[in-house]
């Protein structure tokens, strides 16, 4: 009677070690994922002369986890393609205040002409997008035969795009634009991804 007691308890023993050790070292197994993949995560907007409509381009990132934008013939006026850091029901939202530990937005893209990147700030409010005026804005260049995989440090966003401008405010950042100025017939973007360290 003794013995079967002293295995019941060492059995328990056992048991409960094991599940000590099996769930209180779960969190420390399990990665914290602190990248944001803007393709994956929020609706995607155009305007301008672009084939694809906003369903289309949603569509297709959806289905088949990349965002394609055509000029269309004859194109007059720039292709804008904008996406909020958080998602929202509109395309406009409240900023995003990014931790101290995010340095860069990384971005795996194909394209016939150079884009505009701007990334616009929220307003003072923190209750949506500043709208008018410039934005803290980098190049990217075109790579028009291969996608290719760019890291832009925050720091590289400064306002119009000049070597003296203002720093992009990453504690307030409400979203991406992908400006095409100046499109000719059958100009071309895709993106595969829009990596940003929440």
């Amino acid at each position: 009677m003794k013995n079967t007691i002293f295995i019941q308890s060492r059995l328990l023993l056992l048991i409960l070690t094991m599940g000590f050790f099996i769930f209180g070292f779960i969190p420390i197994s399990q990665k914290t994922d602190s990248n944001k993949d803007l393709i994956k995560t929020s609706t995607w907007y155009i305007a301008g002369p672009a084939v694809e409509t906003q369903e289309m381009i949603n569509a297709a990132r959806k289905n088949e986890g990349i965002i394609k934008v055509t000029a269309n013939n004859n194109p007059i006026g720039e292709i804008e393609l904008n996406v909020l850091i958080t998602s929202s029901d509109s395309n406009d939202g409240a900023p995003t205040n990014l931790s101290d530990q995010s340095k860069f937005v990384s971005i795996t893209y194909k394209s016939s002409h150079l884009i505009k990147l701007q990334a616009r700030e929220g307003n003072e409010e923190g209750t949506g997008c500043m709208h008018g005026g410039s934005h803290p804005r980098v190049d990217i260049l075109p790579s028009p035969k291969k996608f290719t995989t760019i890291k832009i440090p925050w720091s590289d966003f400064k306002q119009d795009g000049l070597v003296s401008g203002k720093i992009l405010n990453i504690h307030n950042l409400c979203k991406f634009n992908f400006v095409n100025y100046n499109p000719v017939s059958g100009a071309t973007l895709e993106i595969k991804s829009v990596i940003v360290q929440i």
